[in-house]
């Protein structure tokens, strides 16, 4: 939405104070070119377009690639976890304490084979859906209450081609729609920080 960017002014300079209220932009996805542009990998396409939109890069950290930057006193920390889909939760906690962020200040961006393709579902907390990332970031937190932006990959797959078609890549129509959907998750991560999880779930869901 277009009032972020009227009200708040993109800071990505060294000038990001201690002070100010930090917020985890989780992104899920497995390492390895061999699954960039894959359906899984879109926690990690996200984060690296919010990256990429604010001018910042990641680099490499503990446990993940980090990026960071800074609007109208809140700093947003980008994690892209290098431990594997499987074992997410051990980044995002980490990177919890390290930064001293509580869990509803932290959003994990995954893919949902229970949504169509693009569409949004944001939640406060949730199960895992049967999803390796959340359930291990449920384990490693104890707890299912944490916020969520799920990402409709769809379910159009025969019966035993789920994991070829999670780790597949997205068809032609996919790709030509994946740029508008982008803008809308960097409109999401922004309005999470700025505007509240409750705001942010009025505002996009389903959308």
């Amino acid at each position: 939405m277009n009032w972020i960017k009227n009200l708040f002014k993109v800071n990505t300079t060294s000038e990001t104070s201690e002070e100010m209220k930090k917020y985890l932009i989780v992104g899920l996805g497995n390492i390895g070119a061999e699954y960039v542009n894959t359906r899984h990998n879109i926690g990690f396409k996200i984060v690296d377009f919010v990256a990429d939109a604010v001018n910042t890069s990641f680099e490499t950290a503990k446990l993940g690639a980090v990026a960071e930057y800074s609007i109208k006193g809140r700093k947003l920390i980008l994690l892209k976890p290098n431990t594997y889909m499987n074992l997410s939760g051990k980044a995002v906690k980490y990177w919890m304490d390290k930064e001293n962020i509580a869990k509803e200040n932290v959003l994990v961006i995954t893919d949902d084979l229970n949504l169509p393709f693009g569409t949004i579902r944001i939640k406060a907390k949730g199960s895992d859906g049967g999803h390796n990332g959340l359930k291990n970031i449920q384990l490693i937190l104890n707890s299912v209450e944490y916020p969520r932006f799920r990402f409709g990959i769809s379910d159009e797959f025969k019966k035993g081609q789920q994991v070829d078609y999670v780790l597949g890549e997205w068809n032609e129509d996919e790709k030509a729609k994946l740029p508008e959907r982008y803008k809308v998750a960097k409109e999401i991560v922004e309005s999470f920080a700025l505007a509240g999880l409750n705001e942010t779930m009025n505002s996009y869901n389903g959308k």
